[in-house]
């Protein structure tokens, strides 16, 4: 009979590979983010001034629209 143990301690590699993928994965995020955001402000200035007027939008004001959810203003 064979007996197996799962609880393997903590290796230095293991946790560095926990970190570099940690790292990776919230790059990847912040890079979606960033294309979403920009995506969207192309969008917008693809827009007539007419179609922005019925938004409530100014074609200078485009970029405050997309990002004011990170600003305390």
């Amino acid at each position: 009979m064979a007996n197996i143990a799962t609880n393997i301690s903590a290796s230095p590699l293991r946790d560095t590979w926990k970190r570099f993928t940690a790292a990776l994965v919230r790059g990847i995020e912040a890079q979606h983010n960033v294309t979403a955001r920009r995506n969207r402000i192309d969008a917008l200035e693809a827009k007539s001034d007419e179609e922005l007027a019925k938004m409530g939008l100014r074609r200078e004001d485009i970029v405050y629209h997309v990002f004011k959810d990170l600003f305390y203003a």
